[in-house]
């Protein structure tokens, strides 16, 4: 039996086949990680081993590599986390003294992989991988949309004091419509024009539709997130998508540093300083900034906390210790749902 190690990274992946004798076999690879980048370590593997029982053994940076772990599945082969204090203590015993790059990380998971079999098993929760989809397709909707819309604007030069939302309204491209087939155009300046047009209401049209599915598929599964102001159907199933199991956060404050919202401390000269943090998941982050403005016009609990606080921090900074409160709430109800929710999926399994 052969296990792949990989220390995943933002552009690029290393990976070590070791054999069931913890020695390494073939050379180790880098990867992109683009998207040929199960193609590649697919091709890869079956020049090493053309036996089918190949275990992937990932340290665990889900962010990274949750593509990856979700490719390789559905591929039919097994994946396994690693986590990064059980790489660094294997990476002790195996690599020379001192020594540390990715290539030894990666061996290090794979050892850890061998020598801990009970790890858990990297899964695809269906109603996670159908929200993802859907969200994806969602949001590549609107940018096309918006594209449109600022093609327009440019070509007509009118339309200037609003936003692109404002075609997402029947009413107004409704009106533009009316003023393009009034307005004197070349017959073929018309017809493209005209032509945007009719895609923008179609491509409005597939966004209500998502909607209407992802509020099905959410409704259920979020109750508890539900009930927070500012969280939305599709809001919820954004933070779904994207943490997808909430356990894989040991606390609210790994939450909070995942999705950009736990300040950083910058000390100097004793004197005791925190920054924003610009880095994180910016999808997550952008749902819980549109939460807290939510929060700051309807919530008298968000409105009394930014009251105490924006006298010393400022707008901004007050609304950023909002966003704070708020992954700790959400980080309870997500838990709170995906109990119950695995209570439910449990019972029905016993039942059949």
């Amino acid at each position: 039996m052969v296990t792949v190690g990989i220390d995943p990274h933002k552009h690029v992946h290393v990976a070590v086949a070791v054999g069931s004798d913890g020695r390494r076999i073939g050379k180790p690879l880098t990867v992109k990680n683009d998207a040929l980048l199960i193609t590649v370590l697919l091709g890869w593997i079956r020049t090493i081993t053309d036996g089918p029982a190949v275990t992937w053994a990932i340290e665990d940076g889900r962010g990274f590599a949750r593509r990856l772990a979700d490719g390789l599945l559905l591929a039919g082969h097994e994946v396994v986390w690693i986590p990064t204090r059980l790489v660094a203590a294997h990476r002790k015993l195996h690599a020379a003294t001192g020594a540390k790059s990715d290539t030894v990380d990666a061996a290090a998971a794979a050892h850890a992989a061998i020598a801990t079999p009970e790890l858990a098993r990297h899964r695809i929760d269906e109603h996670v991988r159908e929200l993802r989809v859907l969200v994806d397709y969602r949001t590549d909707l609107i940018k096309r949309r918006t594209m449109l819309i600022n093609q327009l604007k440019a070509q007509l030069h009118v339309w200037l004091d609003h936003t692109p939302g404002d075609l997402a309204r029947p009413k107004h491209l409704d009106s533009l419509t009316f003023l393009l087939n009034t307005a004197q155009l070349g017959a073929h300046v018309r017809r493209v024009l005209l032509e945007m047009t009719s895609e923008i209401s179609g491509i409005n049209q597939r966004v209500r539709d998502l909607d209407i599915t992802i509020k099905e598929i959410v409704s259920p599964l979020a109750p508890a997130l539900l009930e927070i102001t500012g969280i939305s159907h599709n809001s919820a199933a954004v933070l779904i998508s994207e943490i997808a199991d909430i356990t894989r956060f040991t606390s609210s404050a790994k939450l909070a540093r995942y999705t950009g919202c736990a300040p950083i401390p910058v000390y100097s000269s004793d004197q005791e300083r925190h920054r924003l943090h610009r880095g994180g998941n910016r999808r997550l982050n952008s749902v819980l900034y549109t939460a807290a403005i939510v929060q700051k016009r309807f919530h008298p609990a968000a409105q009394a906390l930014l009251a105490r606080h924006e006298p010393a921090k400022g707008k901004r900074g007050a609304r950023r210790i909002l966003q704070r409160h708020l992954i700790d709430v959400i980080y309870r109800a997500m838990a709170t749902d995906q109990a119950a929710w695995q209570h439910e999926i449990t019972r029905h399994q016993r039942i059949a």
